[in-house]
């Protein structure tokens, strides 16, 4: 067993949502509890969920790599998503990830040094009106975003830890 004891209860109660010949119903909650505890979904995290819910490996992997929110390797302590789909796009999306990338001295798909930042591009997070969008570790939605407010957002996950 690969995860806490307590991430097992949690993994049983999405399983409990469920007919009992349907726990495949539970792969994406169950990587979702997995990647928090975790970090990350890596090979062995998938194979254990797999055992643990008695589906076939490569039925949880294509879940882990179909979407987007679930990582497939190591990333920072702070995964910012900045949406970049079209409407966003649009309206700055691109220009902030251009500032996010000189900002954190990294690329897309990158972490800085320090492990603390990853930047990505994420797919419409359903907020265009409110765009420049930016999730951070797929949890909480930042809308608006100016070169002033990510620099706030910046200093304060940096010096206290932040929201995730």
């Amino acid at each position: 067993m690969l995860l806490s004891e307590q991430a097992y209860q949690l993994i049983d109660r999405e399983v409990a949502k469920y007919p009992a010949d349907q726990k495949q119903s539970a792969i994406m909650a169950s990587l979702t509890i997995a990647q928090s505890e975790k970090g990350w979904v890596s090979p062995e995290v998938v194979e254990d969920v797999a055992n643990y819910l008695g589906q076939p490996a490569i039925l949880v992997q294509e879940n882990a790599t179909f979407y987007n929110m679930f990582d497939t390797r190591p990333v920072g302590k702070f995964k910012i998503s900045v949406c970049t789909n079209l409407p966003c796009a649009l309206r700055d999306g691109e220009k902030t990830v251009e500032y996010l990338k000189h900002k954190l001295g990294i690329g897309l798909k990158e972490t800085t040094p320090d492990g603390v930042f990853t930047l990505i591009e994420g797919e419409c997070m359903g907020a265009c009106g409110d765009s420049p969008v930016l999730l951070v570790n797929n949890k909480h939605m930042c809308v608006r975003m100016s070169a002033k407010r990510i620099d706030a957002m910046i200093a304060d996950l940096s010096s206290t830890g932040g929201v995730a």
